[in-house]
């Protein structure tokens, strides 16, 4: 299942950045990270904003940016970010099934 489409929605929403129309999740990685690049040389705080609002894990955040100092903070910052609308997605498809093994009589 293709959840490109999903994600630059969320993105879109909880960033305020419009996303969409991306050919794919590389392309989608690259915006973002020029975004989140731009974000940390010129407004930190908001930065700080948006990693709360998009709920990436403080402890994976640093651990992942421990880990690769050598790399692009913006590009890691984006696959973190696409990893967590993609766990948010996966979370919302679970938990919205109806569940089946509920007699008649308990149904509402």
């Amino acid at each position: 299942m293709d959840n490109l489409p999903q994600i630059e929605k969320l993105i879109t929403d909880e960033m305020g950045i419009a996303v969409y129309g991306s050919a794919n999740f590389e392309d989608l990685k690259n915006v973002l990270a020029a975004k989140f690049n731009e974000l940390i040389n010129n407004d930190f705080n908001h930065l700080v904003q948006l990693l709360y609002r998009i709920d990436i894990s403080e402890t994976k955040l640093k651990e992942t940016l421990g880990q690769n100092q050598d790399k692009n903070a913006g590009e890691l910052l984006a696959a973190l970010t696409i990893e967590r609308q993609l766990q948010k997605i996966r979370s919302r498809q679970q938990y919205s099934k109806p569940d089946e093994n509920i007699s008649e009589d308990e149904k509402w």
